[in-house]
């Protein structure tokens, strides 16, 4: 059997979300038994120049829902970046997983070939649905899902592999 290009991005983007939703949950919980400010973990980055945990979230997000949407031929909405709090990043997620479940496979399947046009601040970029799926949107994703679970586990959240990659 063949692997469509939905089963390689919708499933794949709703498991990073709800993988990244369960590790901010274990951020709360930390942030709760430690008398720790949960705006201390928010605008905690491991490096200077780099997002912050919240910014890590929405971009994670976005590459999900954008890329989702991109596949299916469709041009996405932007999506106001003004969450603050752990409850408000959660809430982000479970709108982005609902927006992905309304995806259905003969949206997104034979999207290899679909032409996409990408205006970024480094420049334009074009792909094909394939490429843009397997060398951009889900390498950015897992960075920023990754870089997340970095920051927290960098500020003492006890985390190990088996909560990034999820329980089966």
């Amino acid at each position: 059997m063949t692997l469509s290009m939905y089963q390689a991005s919708v499933p794949v983007f709703k498991t990073a979300l709800r993988n990244l939703d369960a590790i901010l949950a274990r951020g709360v919980q930390h942030a709760e038994e430690h008398d720790i400010d949960p705006a201390v973990l928010l605008e905690a980055r491991l490096f200077p120049d780099m997002f912050t945990l919240c910014r890590q979230v929405q971009v994670a997000s976005d590459f999900a829902l954008r890329g989702a949407c991109r596949l299916a031929g469709q041009e996405p909405k932007s999506t106001a970046d003004t969450e603050t709090t752990f409850g408000e990043l959660r809430a982000r997620i479970a709108t982005a997983l609902d927006t992905l479940d309304s995806y259905r496979p003969e949206q997104i399947d034979g999207s290899e070939e679909r032409v996409i046009h990408l205006k970024l601040p480094i420049g334009e970029m074009d792909f094909d649905g394939k490429h843009f799926l397997q060398y951009f949107v889900l390498p950015n994703l897992f960075f920023h899902v990754t870089t997340a679970y970095n920051i927290l586990r960098h500020n003492g959240v006890p985390l190990g592999k088996t909560d990034f990659l999820g329980a089966k």
